[in-house]
């Protein structure tokens, strides 16, 4: 059982990651599901449909709808599959490796910028530092 500590710790830590999260995706030009489509693609390289709707933790319709409107934006494509003519993989296009890039870049860049603009050296020091206690987190 964690201690009280702790306990006020996570939920203020989480609270101020939620509103951060939020602030960040503010920033974003395509939708918050298209964009996690292309990142997964792009960390993980070509998969199904089926593959990237498993990941996505969505039903296999939905990700179809938005694999179709990504394709529809040529931002992925669509290719057989090397081992079951019955099935396809999907693949970033280089128009969606740009984009994927352009929305990261404006997520960053906003936060560069807050970062610059609202802290101090030794404030940033501490952040950086709690960067990689997040990542610590992260991984437990």
């Amino acid at each position: 059982m964690p201690t009280s500590e702790a306990a006020a710790i996570a939920v203020e830590l989480r609270t101020a990651m939620g509103k951060l999260t939020r602030r960040v995706k503010h920033e974003d030009r395509i939708p918050l599901g298209q964009v996690a489509v292309l990142g997964a693609l792009d960390r993980d390289g070509a998969m199904t449909t089926s593959d990237l709707a498993a990941d996505q933790r969505v039903r296999p319709q939905s990700m179809a709808r938005a694999v179709g409107l990504l394709m529809e934006q040529n931002l992925i494509t669509r290719r057989a599959h090397p081992t079951d003519g019955r099935k396809s993989l999907v693949e970033l296009s280089d128009a969606g490796r740009a984009a994927l890039e352009a929305e990261r870049g404006r997520r960053a860049g906003w936060l560069a910028q807050a970062i610059e603009d609202e802290l101090t050296d030794e404030e940033r020091a501490l952040l950086a530092q709690s960067a990689a206690l997040l990542e610590r987190l992260a991984t437990h």
